[in-house]
């Protein structure tokens, strides 16, 4: 499942070979590394590799002891270990005078800028704050530079662990160098000599040396492979703090410092090791509608061991470990009581139809069932989860071991019970996971055979287990047709089958606490809403405050108009909440536009992981209402944006919604969501049906714009506009 594609297996395997044919009946010198204490050699090398990352380092090894120094050793000798700043768990507070995490749009620019901003400056003193990754990285480099400038050494080298010589790097390194030192006349002639980067897309500021060196101004992305002499290292030092991610700061610091670079990249990042890093930068330009197309993102995971079975005590971290099956891209059933009938049936007779593939805190196995399934299912992973120690339950539930066995949840808490004994008998793959453990993901990674995930393993808050529940009388009664499925995303979490219609558990919606009437631009742009000003990248128009109305009767009115801009060419109008909401009903009544190529949004969106539930009027045929969800799993910050379809359905509402006003209204439950129009049923969708219910906060969004996809929404003819959509009321309850 989910492995990935053939495509880019291939090219990794290509990679490789390519890797291993470029030394073939060689073995490659560079004399300038050397052990000898002269000021014009390469003396040490550093790669900063993180602790959990022992793969890296052993390939980083492998391709350092491929060349030699000017004694005839291998550069390993010269090599030593410099251990990551870990983005995962680095919880110490950052030192302002050392990096200030939080930079502008305009530093951005100033390293490589964009004409379609040339003029706007409040959109360049957009504040950006660095992602985690970003964070680790910038105080991985200055932990190194603190180490190059207490050192005795003149030149170190400082690499990434992801990196790889390119064929003749050791001679075309020889002659830069040479024509370095000869050009500028003088030792300790640089501070920085770049051998690895990534040139920006507009115009590189360079002035050139020799046919092998220049001196760049600015434009160089990336610190992977660089020469640092110990004055660069001091004089680095000496410009913190840095602010904002560091190979755009360095940028800012090239006029006070002697900056050189080969004019290729010698030192390039190996295909076969993918990044794990996340730019902040990306989401600013995105806003701001610099970024106009839009890459879909799948996930992709090579094949994993299944299926999974996992159970514990009540409060030893099983809802976190679901999460986390989740994150590795497992289909994941969890905390419920009872298996649905037809999925206990297809698992324990084999069938290759079942919907999933891990089984977390499922209330209906027995012990036998356990011991029954590693007979069925001799590769299964078994994962037993352990509270900490002496903890007992909060939950009032038994656990399995104690309410299979019989004992009571106070009586051999340590104890493995006699079925557990017989469960590591018959299975080949079973693991104990300790709720105090301070890697997770690493036993997790060593058990399951995959990568080390990008986001923090979950912390979320034990959830009992969900009893199958009824439909509220108000909901029996569908009064529409059934949802026409269009096509939709494949993932781990989407979950089809011909005849599976998702797990229906018990719900509950709080009453309301408050309700948001459309009213004036003040009430509007006060605590609770706002008028964005940006876009995205499917998005032909900006959105803009002039587009914004409200007429004599109070009604709201978003414009869409052909009027260019910087970075569009149609202005339109968008209003989000200020505050997110976990659950709740949210409505609108509106009159949706019908031009072609229009489309107007109701939904609640977050990222981080991306997360939405929609309701969208497509101006093609405003007949129907397009409904969606998607949902991509992790606690708050994970970097988890997959999808670009989502899960669309089509609902015929037997009128045209553009004539007149109706009550469109999106109910969000912990295990349902109900989409209603003028109060009847038009669409409900439970548990993994397809997909799991989005779980975190949300901005509720009303919006009007032109999609670039005319296959969505019809193609637009610049003679019918304005657009215009109305709003007579908005409403939040929770």
């Amino acid at each position: 499942m989910n492995d990935t594609t053939s495509p880019i297996l291939l090219i990794r395997l290509l990679f490789r070979m390519c890797l291993g044919l470029r030394y073939l009946g060689s073995r490659p010198t560079c004399n300038l590394f050397g052990p000898d204490q002269r000021r014009d050699l390469i003396q040490r090398i550093y790669v900063i590799n993180l602790d959990r990352q022992n793969n890296r380092w052993r390939k980083v090894r492998s391709e350092l002891g491929r060349l030699r120094d000017r004694t005839g050793r291998p550069l390993t000798e010269l090599t030593r270990r410099f251990s990551a700043v870990d983005a995962r768990y680095n919880e110490e507070p950052l030192n302002p005078a050392e990096l200030i995490p939080t930079y502008t749009l305009a530093d951005q620019l100033f390293v490589e800028p964009n004409p379609l901003l040339t003029d706007d400056k409040s959109l360049k003193n957009q504040h950006v704050d660095m992602t985690l990754q970003e964070v680790a990285v910038a105080l991985s480099h200055i932990g190194i530079w603190k180490t190059i400038a207490e050192s005795d050494t003149s030149y170190t080298l400082v690499l990434e662990d992801d990196v790889y010589f390119r064929r003749g790097f050791g001679r075309y390194f020889e002659k830069a160098w040479t024509d370095l030192i000869r050009t500028l006349g003088r030792a300790n002639s640089f501070d920085i000599l770049y051998l690895s980067y990534k040139e920006v897309q507009t115009q590189l500021q360079r002035k050139s040396l020799s046919d092998l060196v220049f001196r760049p101004n600015g434009g160089l992305w990336q610190l992977s492979g660089y020469v640092l002499s110990k004055q660069g290292a001091e004089k680095l030092l000496d410009l913190l703090p840095v602010r904002g991610p560091v190979d755009l700061w360095i940028n800012h610091q090239f006029n006070l410092l002697d900056v050189f670079a080969t004019q290729k990249s010698i030192v390039e990042q190996r295909l076969d090791c993918p990044s794990a890093n996340s730019y902040s930068i990306l989401p600013v330009l995105t806003k701001v509608g610099v970024l106009t197309h839009e890459r879909p993102l799948q996930f992709k995971q090579r094949g994993l061991p299944e299926p999974v079975f996992a159970f514990g005590k009540s409060d030893s971290g099983l809802t976190a470990l679901a999460m986390a099956l989740s994150l590795l891209g497992y289909r994941c059933c969890s905390d419920v009581a009872q298996l649905p009938t037809k999925e206990h049936r297809r698992l324990f007779n084999k069938y290759k139809t079942r919907v999933f593939n891990a089984y977390v805190n499922i209330g209906s196995f027995k012990p036998l069932d356990y011991v029954e399934l590693a007979k069925i299912y001799p590769r299964a992973r078994f994962i037993i989860t352990v509270p900490l120690n002496g903890e007992e339950s909060q939950t009032g539930e038994e656990s399995d071991c104690n309410r299979i066995s019989g004992r009571s949840s106070d009586r051999n808490e340590n104890r493995h019970d006699t079925w557990i004994s017989d469960l590591q008998n018959v299975a080949k793959n079973v693991l104990f996971l300790p709720k105090q453990h301070h890697d997770k993901w690493e036993l997790l990674r060593l058990f399951l055979g995959c990568d080390y995930p990008t986001a923090k393993y979950p912390k979320c808050r034990q959830q009992t287990r969900r009893k199958t529940g009824t439909r509220p009388p108000d909901v029996i009664q569908r009064s529409f047709p059934p949802p026409t499925r269009l096509k939709g995303d494949t993932s781990p979490w989407i979950a089809e089958g011909g005849d599976w219609n998702g797990i229906l558990l018990a719900d509950r919606i709080r009453g309301p606490t408050h309700e948001i009437n459309g009213g004036s631009i003040a009430d509007l742009e006060g605590i609770l809403w706002n008028l964005r000003e940006d876009t995205f990248p499917s998005n032909l128009a900006l959105f803009t405050k002039n587009n914004f109305t409200v007429d004599s009767d109070r009604v709201v009115k978003l414009s869409l108009r052909k009027e260019p801009t910087s970075v569009r060419e149609y202005t339109s109008a968008s209003i989000c909440s200020r505050q997110t909401y976990l659950y709740g009903r949210f409505v609108a009544e509106l009159r949706p536009s019908n031009i072609s190529g229009v489309i107007t949004g109701v939904f609640l969106h977050r990222n981080s992981p991306r997360q939405e539930i929609d309701i969208e009027f497509l101006g093609k045929d405003t007949t129907k209402v397009l409904i969606n969800v998607y949902y991509n799993p992790g606690d708050e910050g994970a970097r988890m944006e997959y999808g670009f379809r989502g899960t669309p359905a089509l609902v015929d509402l037997g009128f045209d919604a553009s004539m007149d006003f109706h009550r469109y209204e999106i109910e969000w439950c912990q295990n349902s969501i109900r989409w209603y129009v003028d109060g009847c049923l038009a669409c409900e969708r439970v548990n993994w049906n397809p997909t799991p219910i989005p779980h975190l906060p949300m901005e509720f969004n009303i919006n009007l714009w032109p999609s670039r996809s005319q296959a969505l929404a019809g193609k637009l003819t610049d003679g019918d506009l304005p657009a215009q959509t109305d709003i007579r009321e908005i409403e939040i309850h929770r």
